[in-house]
């Protein structure tokens, strides 16, 4: 069965970066789009970046632009948040997703399949 594997995660200062990582299996991704998303304490779901499997096409939220990159590595499978100039605000738990016949990548409800998710904690 599919399977993502978070990890990456832990606890920087602000300004600090972390590199998460989502190890995948299971099935071919190919035509896929994967995620990440992250919840915050109390908070709702935020969508921060996907991915196309195929084409290596992206998406930012508008909040991580400039500071988040996706990427991928095909022969791994495996996707990676790089973040950069962590603020406080960014703690919350990361989780990667993939999905099959996206069209925008920003609604958790386009993904079918999740990870167990990873803690960041960002300190001022």
């Amino acid at each position: 069965q599919v399977q993502l594997v978070e990890s990456g995660g832990g606890w920087v200062q602000a300004g600090g970066s972390l590199r998460l990582s989502c190890a995948a299996s299971g099935r071919s991704f190919v035509g896929y789009a994967m995620g990440w998303f992250r919840q915050g304490p109390g908070q709702e779901g935020e969508f921060q970046a996907r991915i196309c499997w195929t084409s290596g096409s992206t998406k930012y939220a508008d909040s991580v632009k400039g500071r988040f990159t996706i990427s991928r590595d095909n022969a791994k499978k495996t996707v990676y948040l790089q973040m950069n100039s962590l603020k406080p605000e960014d703690t919350a738990v990361y989780y990667c997703a993939a999905g099959a016949g996206i069209l925008s990548g920003r609604n958790a409800n386009e993904y079918g399949y999740w990870g167990q998710g990873t803690q960041v904690t960002v300190s001022s």
